[in-house]
């Protein structure tokens, strides 16, 4: 027995060489407390870029549409002043009018010269 008594007390001494450093638990939970409120408050800052940037593409895709629609306009306007425009000057200048009812006048097949 006296030699396990032994042995025991040596095993002993080596595990307490060996022992683990101890942990300053305070300074652990302040440091956890410390990334966590740093996690939310950069989860806070993307939420708000993302929330930023959908409002601007919102209000870029508006500015487009009223652009489109103004550029159709413009182009109308400029087909009428254009093309449209100078043949309705022209037609004043030769007064024509405007047609109301349209007549047609038939010709039969045995009225029409035959060339030879």
């Amino acid at each position: 027995m006296t030699t396990l008594t032994l042995t025991y007390r040596a095993a002993q001494k080596k595990i307490g060489a060996v022992a683990l450093p101890t942990l300053n638990w305070k300074l652990l939970y302040v440091l956890l407390a410390v990334a966590v409120a740093s996690m939310v408050v950069f989860y806070i800052y993307l939420v708000n870029d993302l929330t930023r940037g959908s409002y601007l593409i919102k209000n870029y895709n508006r500015d487009i549409d009223a652009a489109l629609a103004e550029n159709r306009i413009l182009e109308t306007d400029f087909a009428e002043s254009g093309f449209l425009g100078n043949v309705q000057s022209r037609v004043r200048e030769l007064s024509f009018e405007k047609t109301t009812a349209v007549t047609y006048v038939t010709i039969l097949p045995s009225e029409v010269g035959i060339v030879k």
